[in-house]
């Protein structure tokens, strides 16, 4: 009996440490940081709301939790979710939920999607799943999975094709599920994002850019500047106005026109009127300091 005793002791305490193990590592290896997230629940009744309760830390701990790559550690990304709940139907022991969401990376990233539906009840667990599709894990995880692509891109050129690809594989399995409501949008999205080769240049260019100048090294910069126009250029050439390269430009006009004020790359801000007229008095202004 002692010994089964011992047994049963010693099988609990190589389970704590194997918990302790897969805790700590998914605490240093997440990609999210501060995770903010706001439900509008106007539309639900009081009992509903009630329900999703919980829903608000699940979806933080899935985040936080998660172990979305190996490779790409520690970067600390903040996440800023938003979800409109458009109305809730009783199926079986969970509530199939209708909502409106906009995912964010408070920078230039930016996400809205309409067309959100999933079941959910307040005694489920959300864990990712790369194979088997859930209405509201696959949903969450296509665009955590978004976010780091677009952040993993400022790394490395087009760092974030597997991301992409992996969202991609999530949207085709919701559209043919039997809550597909939006997936086809989001494979439109997937289908865009990647084939803007144009955009994720420029962004890689502009974030190394960036990272040079800080480090004193001013020829480089000004190189990797230029590289930011070329790919830029590419998306003036099929959509002048595409949605996320605004997005992009709106973000980070202001830096641009000071460090290139400071560089003195009169040239590159007056591409940037051209390309980027929403943002053109910002950099007219850093044209005039320039002229002065």
């Amino acid at each position: 009996m002692y010994n089964l005793f011992l047994v049963v002791m010693v099988f609990r305490r190589i389970t704590q440490i194997i918990l302790f193990l897969i805790l700590s590592q998914n605490s240093i290896l997440g990609q999210f940081g501060k995770i903010e997230i706001i439900f509008d629940e106007q539309l639900l009744r009081s009992n509903i709301r009630q329900l999703i309760l919980p829903l608000r830390e699940e979806i933080k701990r899935f985040y936080t939790s998660t172990v979305w790559n190996q490779e790409f550690v520690d970067l600390e990304i903040p996440l800023n979710i938003q979800i409109v709940f458009e109305g809730a139907t009783q199926k079986g022991s969970s509530q199939t939920f209708l909502a409106q969401a906009l995912f964010s990376n408070g920078n230039d990233l930016r996400y809205f999607d309409k067309g959100v539906q999933f079941l959910y009840n307040d005694s489920g667990t959300l864990y990712y799943d790369p194979v088997i599709f859930d209405p509201l894990s696959s949903f969450l995880a296509f665009y955590g999975n978004l976010i780091l692509a677009g952040e993993i891109d400022t790394y490395t050129p087009e760092g974030g094709t597997t991301e992409l690809e992996l969202c991609r594989s999530i949207a085709i399995r919701g559209n043919s599920s039997n809550y597909s409501r939006g997936w086809a949008d989001r494979i439109q999205l997937i289908n865009e994002l990647s084939a803007n080769s144009g955009l994720r240049k420029a962004r890689f260019a502009y974030y190394y850019a960036i990272d040079l100048f800080q480090q004193g090294k001013i020829k480089s910069s000004i190189v990797e500047f230029e590289n930011m126009i070329s790919g830029l250029d590419e998306v003036y050439e099929i959509s002048p106005r595409n949605h996320h390269t605004v997005l992009f430009l709106k973000a980070h006009a202001d830096t641009l026109s000071h460090i290139l004020t400071v560089l003195n790359q009169k040239d590159i801000l007056l591409d940037l009127v051209e390309l980027d007229p929403d943002n053109e008095k910002i950099y007219s202004e850093g044209l005039e300091e320039i002229s002065e």
